[in-house]
């Protein structure tokens, strides 16, 4: 008599060509939220606005470009606002975060440019007044 074929993971006796099932402890996969409207339909996510977008990312790079896209920055995100406020688009977050990034770095540049020219004005100052003749 012939001695099934040697199965190093303990499944003697068991044909290896029957279908394997899934142990039946395993739960099944949860399928993805959906937003259902009122008749059933599917609800699409609201597109984000173009203006919304760039004022954020002219927000950040303005922090290596002196401020100069950061009043760029400013513009977009006041027009965005109005434009989502209006169309009811997304990305309100965007416009907001793009508006305060273009604030601070504004003002950052601000700050940093009237202490650097001062320290310039101090130094110049105080070269010329030490030596009379």
């Amino acid at each position: 008599m012939a001695q099934p074929p040697y199965d190093p993971y303990g499944g003697y006796g068991q044909d290896p060509y029957a279908a394997q099932q899934p142990p039946p402890y395993q739960p099944a996969p949860m399928p993805a939220p959906v937003q259902h409207n009122y008749y059933g339909g599917h609800v699409a996510a609201p597109r984000n606005n173009g203006m919304a977008t760039t004022s954020m990312v002219l927000g950040l790079i303005g922090i290596f470009f002196c401020g100069f896209t950061a009043v760029l920055a400013i513009i977009f995100g006041h027009i965005a606002q109005s434009q989502i406020k209006r169309t009811g688009e997304g990305g309100a977050g965007m416009a907001t975060a793009g508006l305060i990034l273009g604030y601070i770095v504004s003002i950052g540049w601000i700050i940093f440019w009237i202490f650097y020219i001062g320290l310039w004005a101090a130094m110049v100052g105080s070269s010329s007044t030490g030596t009379t003749y």
